[in-house]
């Protein structure tokens, strides 16, 4: 007896949720021609994983009609191009514009994000604020984190997955905006790259310091 394809099946559901909105099973099982019984079991291991739903939709009189639809996780699952995108983009701009006007207009990129992340976190005391652009940050796909420096000064604020680390391969410049951006966010502190993973470190990390007449992070943590 030949085991059933769960992979394709799987990906066959998937797909028909995306060009179909909403379905039940039953409407699935007809148009993948399996029974309900196995369609069922797929959408259940669908729904564990996060990538599907099936809130309880009325229609008229009778029994509620359960609609299975994608979340946004199970859109997430299909290819996203715009990595592609940005680096043809990028290096258009880059022929039509030259270093320096490229350069310009990423500064000012950054500096909008800055005011975006700045109106977020607040003028509440430096760790909380690194706490939440920590949030944010993880939010937008970076694997981040922060801890007081060894030398109980400051704080590293550090990045060990980078969402643009392919398009940075090709455009150092973004690295640069990158340290503009963490230095426009923090403009009452001294930020300075102290990791970088295209020089070979694992991660990229920055060293956060607050003015030299600021207490220690020591204090700060005990207040």
């Amino acid at each position: 007896m030949s085991s059933e394809p769960v992979t394709s099946t799987r990906e066959a559901v998937l797909t028909l949720l995306l060009r179909l909105g909403q379905a039940t099973a039953t409407t699935m099982a007809s148009q993948l021609g399996v029974s309900v019984q196995v369609m069922r079991r797929h959408l259940r291991s669908l729904e564990q994983e996060g990538l599907v739903d099936n809130p309880c939709n009325t229609t008229g009189l009778g029994r509620p009609s359960h609609l299975w639809r994608l979340t946004d996780q199970g859109r997430d699952h299909f290819p996203d191009g715009s990595e592609e995108f940005a680096r043809g983009l990028l290096h258009t701009m880059a022929s039509h514009l030259g270093p320096d006007q490229l350069q310009t207009l990423l500064d000012q990129q950054a500096a909008a994000q800055a005011r975006h992340y700045r109106n977020l976190l607040g003028d509440c005391p430096l760790e909380k604020r690194l706490q939440r652009l920590v949030e944010l940050r993880r939010q937008e796909g970076y694997v981040a984190d922060y801890e007081p420096c060894e030398d109980q000064h400051g704080w590293l604020l550090a990045a060990f997955h980078c969402s643009v680390a392919r398009i940075a391969e090709q455009f150092p410049v973004i690295c640069s905006q990158e340290l503009q951006l963490y230095r426009s966010i923090f403009p009452d502190c001294q930020v300075e790259r102290v990791h970088w993973i295209q020089e070979g470190d694992h991660y990229c990390g920055f060293r956060v310091q607050p003015p030299v007449s600021a207490s220690p992070v020591a204090a700060e943590t005990t207040s």
